[in-house]
């Protein structure tokens, strides 16, 4: 059995199309949408919609972690289109959606990640696409349980939830072979970012899960550059399978 991994995607639907080629099913931990490139600064619906000096600006406030400083700026930067913010990161969030999920191969089993919104994923699902968060289903004889989504942070994402809801998912999953999670388990070698030069959140109930019921992997993304992309908790092998945006092709499970 070969199954194909990945995280990150935001807005890669080129290299998505062929993502599944020569698997038997793909995995998609989240984060479809490009609302930002701190890469790119003219790529993602910032960009589009305040040019790219302006996205730059933004992106350096919140790298240098004054918050207020850039909600600010963002307020400002969103008056100047009229109406409700919110229509117009919709309607440019499912535009992306309506590409991205074209280019799904099919059958791929997803669960969101921290930037997506879930409550626009039906819109765009096909047969042979299946969301699941904080559910289980088996692929090829191994129980593959799925959490989406991430914790609260000061960046104030679209599907971020408070540390009770999210141990409640994980509990929900249970003992399962592959665990798969948008964010990791919180293990300070894998939530720092060497080129944002930041700790992102990980877990603790997945990092707990994972020391009492030794799935045989624990797969994840988020960090689009970890100081190390796997280790062991026990029999566990963590793995972080990659920036997709960046790297463009999947991680490889074969069994």
């Amino acid at each position: 059995m070969r199954v194909h991994v990945v995280s990150d995607v935001h807005g890669r639907a080129d290299a998505l199309a062929g993502a599944g080629e020569g698997a038997d099913a793909l995995i998609c931990l989240g984060d479809l949408i490009l609302f930002i490139d701190y890469d790119d600064h003219a790529q993602g619906i910032f960009a589009d919609l305040f040019g790219a000096e302006n996205a730059a600006a933004f992106i350096a406030l919140r790298t240098a972690r004054r918050f207020d400083e850039a909600r600010a700026m963002s307020a400002r930067l969103w008056a100047t289109l009229g109406g409700d913010p919110r229509e117009h990161i919709e309607r440019n969030v499912r535009a992306q959606y309506e590409a991205l999920f074209a280019a799904m191969p099919a059958p791929a089993y997803l669960t969101y990640g921290n930037v997506d919104i879930p409550a626009l994923w039906a819109d765009y699902l096909r047969p042979g696409l299946e969301v699941l968060d904080g559910q289980v289903t088996e692929i090829g004889g191994l129980r593959f349980g799925f959490v989406g989504g991430g914790l609260k942070t000061p960046y104030r994402t679209p599907y971020e939830i408070g540390d009770e809801e999210y141990a409640a998912k994980v509990e929900a999953v249970g003992e399962v072979d592959v665990l798969c999670c948008h964010i990791p388990p919180a293990l300070p070698e894998l939530l720092y970012d060497v080129v944002a030069r930041r700790f992102e959140r990980g877990s603790e109930a997945t990092l707990e899960a994972i020391r009492r019921t030794q799935p045989r992997y624990a797969l994840f993304g988020h960090v689009h550059n970890p100081l190390h992309r796997r280790t062991r908790v026990g029999r566990t092998e963590c793995v972080n399978v990659g920036h997709f945006r960046g790297r463009g092709v999947p991680y490889v499970l074969e069994w």
